[in-house]
């Protein structure tokens, strides 16, 4: 191959990634945490630091937050609560149920508000159900008027557990 052919060939690939990287959406659109977000008391919906956005699934207990809302209204993950809340941390198929999630987690917390990104939990079925803080009081899960929801209050579903630290799941 020619020398020109092949600088002509890089030129392509440069200019395809330039026009690609201009025209994409950014990957965290609409999922961007706002001081709202972490403290809705504040009444103000001024971005946070730069350094502390996160994208959705990244591992953090915001990024968990910003994956549920990015997922919002979305029916996929009913009877898959476990998975929704794995996926929010960016990992799957660590535990095989909200129950088994409860009882191999620690430490494990039945009062108090549970931080941002903490798991919340339930035992309302054979297998349990299991949610993500929003940190001040209320979740996002699944089931939630039969979707990915959010509700103000752990007392929205019966028979409330506890809550669990933000961590990526492990074993």
């Amino acid at each position: 191959m020619r020398t020109t052919d092949l600088l002509g060939r890089v030129a392509a690939v440069v200019a395809l990634t330039a026009s690609v990287a201009v025209f994409a959406p950014a990957a965290n659109a609409n999922t961007e945490v706002t001081a709202a977000d972490v403290n809705p008391a504040a009444g103000t919906f001024t971005m946070l630091p730069e350094a502390s956005i996160t994208s959705a699934g990244d591992g953090t207990p915001a990024g968990a937050v910003a994956w549920y809302k990015a997922h919002l209204g979305s029916t996929g993950w009913e009877h898959y609560c476990e998975k929704a809340a794995e996926n929010s941390y960016g990992t799957t198929g660590v535990w095989a149920s909200a129950n088994a999630h409860w009882n191999g987690a620690s430490p494990k917390h039945t009062s108090g508000t549970p931080p941002l990104g903490s798991f919340v939990y339930w035992n309302i079925s054979a297998y349990g159900h299991v949610g993500i803080a929003d940190g001040n009081g209320g979740f996002y899960a699944t089931s939630v008027g039969g979707k990915i929801g959010h509700g103000s209050s752990t007392g929205y579903f019966n028979n409330y557990r506890g809550w669990t630290p933000a961590a990526v799941p492990r074993h």
